[in-house]
């Protein structure tokens, strides 16, 4: 825990997936919420097919959705979210003529239920 899913329009041809993923990951351990680097499980998929709003136009979008185990405050979710942004902000530039959209969401996962093994080799 915890996971972190990146989807983005690939029309963001100059993003460096592998380094953001890193430095999101990098954003998670700063924030001092996640005991053990190696719990945090990071993903991107880059989307052909989308559609942001209905004006003509290029746009692109990259969008973060975080799962943590319940029980955080409203606060240091805010504070995971606004990290998170920040290192999107950094990594995607404004391009000329393109409208971006860049968004963070986090989500809980019930503790209960949630279920892990780690194997070690």
């Amino acid at each position: 825990m915890p996971h972190l899913n990146l989807e983005y329009s690939d029309n963001l041809r100059e993003l460096n997936v592998d380094v953001l993923l890193l430095r999101l990951n990098h954003a998670l351990v700063g924030s001092g919420q996640f005991a053990d680097e190696g719990d945090i499980k990071s993903r991107a998929e880059a989307f052909k097919q989308y559609r942001v709003g209905t004006a003509p136009g290029e746009r692109a979008f990259a969008h973060v959705r975080l799962a943590i185990l319940s029980g955080r405050s409203p606060e240091v979710k805010q504070q995971l979210s606004n990290g998170l942004l920040e290192v999107l902000r950094e990594a995607i530039p404004a391009k000329a003529g393109v409208d971006t959209q860049l968004c963070v969401e986090v989500l809980d996962i019930d503790r209960e239920p949630y279920a892990k093994a780690r194997l070690h080799g």
